[in-house]
């Protein structure tokens, strides 16, 4: 499936946006409009006054460092399933067979909508809590029902600045397959070689990700003209990134840029990214601009990602 071209530029920094105003329920014009700019010339952005406590925050943190730590035959009785679910191992292999395979240094811990499991949408299912882990769960249902709210204003903004009425991708999020995941990255010794770095380059593939990261540092975000620009932790932000179906769906008005991680720092490294996904039946498909392009986009997103998460994670498919 052929991507359609977005309108990423050069860019040298990453924006930074106030959110405020939208939070609190304004229709800030301005705000809307420098949202727009950077989704179509970088496909990053930094969000401040966002409402998300930090308390919500430093619980994952403490119960997430607690969970990494435990003997690795622990972990993995809660491995990874094929709805993407539990504990991805340390030292995962991705995209095997493609250009860009490599063995990422980071391990993580998944959760999604806790839902039964269905015949006909592999997304769906229940989530997978290791023993001893009332924290673990508590923080992690917690932030997703607070990131969620955040990713409606979001989606509300998106939909503004493309001069949609704003429920327009709202209502492709209802019953959301969004996936939230807490990620650690041991300290890299040599970690530039392109086999073993924290994440390979890559695009996210769902709507949009809401990323939270400490204070490391480590992210890199890859400008047109293939320069890895830093995304630096800035205290009390978020970064977002917008994903391959947000820019399939706006025909390339938005762009998903690719973005990679190397933990140099010699200290551990923690990130918490909500992956914000739509309704499994949701097409993939240009819903923006000339419709002669959408014959070769006749997939649902269940059937969009449940292809992707073969590629990047074979280990849940073993």
């Amino acid at each position: 499936m052929a991507i359609p071209e977005s309108r990423r530029l050069v860019f040298k920094e990453i924006p930074i946006i106030d959110l405020s105003s939208l939070v609190s329920g304004k229709t800030d014009h301005q705000t809307v409009e420098d949202i727009g700019t950077a989704c179509r010339e970088v496909g990053f952005l930094y969000i401040k006054n966002h409402g998300i406590p930090k308390r919500l925050i430093d619980d994952i943190l403490v119960a997430g460092r607690e969970f990494f730590s435990r003997p690795v035959a622990q972990k993995e009785e809660v491995l990874l399933d094929k709805r993407i679910r539990g504990y991805l191992p340390l030292g995962y292999r991705s995209y095997d067979g493609e250009s860009i395979a490599a063995t990422s240094n980071q391990e993580g811990f998944w959760v999604g909508p806790d839902r039964p499991v269905k015949t006909d949408n592999r997304l769906d299912g229940p989530n997978l809590w290791p023993k001893n882990s009332q924290l673990l769960r508590e923080s992690l249902e917690a932030y997703y029902e607070a990131v969620t709210d955040l990713a409606i204003v979001l989606q509300t903004a998106f939909a503004l600045t493309l001069g949609l009425p704003e429920n327009f991708f709202r209502e492709l999020f209802l019953d959301q397959s969004s996936l939230l995941k807490i990620n650690h990255y041991p300290p890299q010794h040599n970690p530039t070689t392109v086999s073993n770095i924290g994440v390979v380059p890559h695009s996210d593939e769902g709507g949009f990700t809401i990323l939270w990261q400490d204070s490391t540092g480590g992210l890199e975000v890859e400008s047109k003209g293939g320069e890895w620009v830093v995304a630096p932790p800035i205290e009390e932000t978020f970064v977002i990134n917008l994903g391959d179906a947000m820019q399939i769906w706006t025909n390339g008005e938005f762009s998903s840029t690719p973005h990679r991680v190397i933990n140099r720092s010699g200290v551990d490294r923690y990130s918490i990214p909500f992956f914000v996904s739509p309704r499994w039946d949701v097409p993939v498909k240009p819903l923006l601009g000339s419709v002669t392009t959408a014959g070769s986009f006749e997939e649902t997103f269940e059937q969009y990602q449940s292809k992707h998460h073969r590629r990047i994670f074979p280990v849940a498919f073993a």
